[in-house]
């Protein structure tokens, strides 16, 4: 998850597994880099409330300009800019990747907005919904079969949002928008397969809204919007960080995917939203009411469905592997 932003992938050239090193201290390091990652997705809300005046379109601009020069420089470093080329001349790849591009530009901008303008919480809530609508859209777009406890997990999690759209009197449309946005994102890099680095893969998609990002700026330039040589030196270099920002959490994620399972990682993701949520009422001050509180303890009985289920469909492949394995060995 992004922090409301990253993205999910592997292979980014990242810090890779030694030979030298037990299976046991990957599996710390893979953890505490995955740990580290969401810790930082999940701060994002600090960074971005310490980012106003500014406003959500400047740092969405920002932030995908300084992210595609960080990205570029580090690949320039590496010599490895020939893919490029390559994504050129394979139209299904690149319309995934500008598909992907749009989709992820959405969360952020609506992201940055939320947290803005004091829906921090809301926010939060998009990501807790997030793996239920993952899992929903993989019925309705990849007609994925559930298990039980996975239609269960599915069921509450859109009475949550039901409940949630009759106390409130409206729909959560942030909430929604992040979680479908995100899910979305996850669905167009399924669809088109893994096929480049994370460095690469977010050098391409910032690619892709760079020139959007300029006429952004252009725009808000002569409305005379802009705070970025306004608001004095640190302010600069904050927006200018947005780029570090961005890059560094993925670069984590990516080397803790290669050591630790799949199990582990969806575990983890959870830290994000609930950082966010504590940053939303105790740092940011937010007001959360009674039935804003019943609604996320709704999702999170989902979620708690949603774990359990995959806890114990690993732990049956575990098994199964075992019994296959104990079956031929002489």
């Amino acid at each position: 998850m992004s922090g409301g932003d990253g993205q999910p992938r592997d292979g980014s050239g990242a810090d890779q597994p030694q030979p030298g090193r037990s299976e046991a201290e990957e599996s710390r390091r893979g953890a505490a880099y995955g740990f580290t990652a969401y810790a930082v997705w999940g701060l994002f809300p600090l960074y971005f409330a310490a980012l106003k005046p500014a406003g959500a379109w400047e740092i969405l601009s920002h932030r995908i300009l300084w992210t595609l020069l960080l990205c570029l420089v580090v690949l320039g470093l590496r010599r490895d800019l020939v893919w490029l080329r390559d994504l050129a001349r394979r139209p299904r790849l690149a319309g995934g990747v500008t598909a992907a591009a749009l989709l992820i530009g959405v969360n952020w901008v609506v992201y940055v907005a939320a947290v803005l303008n004091d829906h921090t919480t809301e926010a939060a809530l998009g990501y807790f919904l997030n793996p239920i609508v993952t899992v929903a859209l993989g019925v309705l777009v990849l007609r994925e079969r559930l298990r039980p406890l996975q239609w269960v997990a599915v069921a509450i999690g859109a009475l949550a949002g039901v409940y949630l759209s009759v106390a409130a009197g409206s729909v959560p449309v942030i909430a929604l928008t992040l979680a479908f946005s995100f899910g979305g994102y996850g669905l167009v890099k399924k669809k088109v397969g893994v096929s480049l680095t994370a460095m690469q893969s977010l050098s391409a998609e910032t690619l892709v809204l760079g020139p959007i990002a300029v006429v952004m700026l252009a725009v808000l330039t002569v409305r005379g919007d802009t705070t970025f040589t306004t608001d004095g030196a640190w302010h600069m270099t904050l927006l200018v960080l947005a780029g570090v920002a961005t890059a560094t959490p993925l670069l984590l994620f990516a080397a803790a995917a290669r050591r630790v399972p799949l199990v582990t990682i969806g575990l983890l993701q959870f830290i994000t939203p609930v950082l966010q949520l504590l940053c939303g009422v105790l740092l940011l001050h937010e007001h959360m009411s009674t039935a804003r509180w019943t609604g996320f303890a709704i999702v999170w009985l989902a979620l708690v469905v949603l774990t359990v289920d995959t806890l114990r469909h690993r732990t049956g492949l575990a098994r199964a592997r075992a019994a296959e394995l104990a079956d031929i060995t002489p």
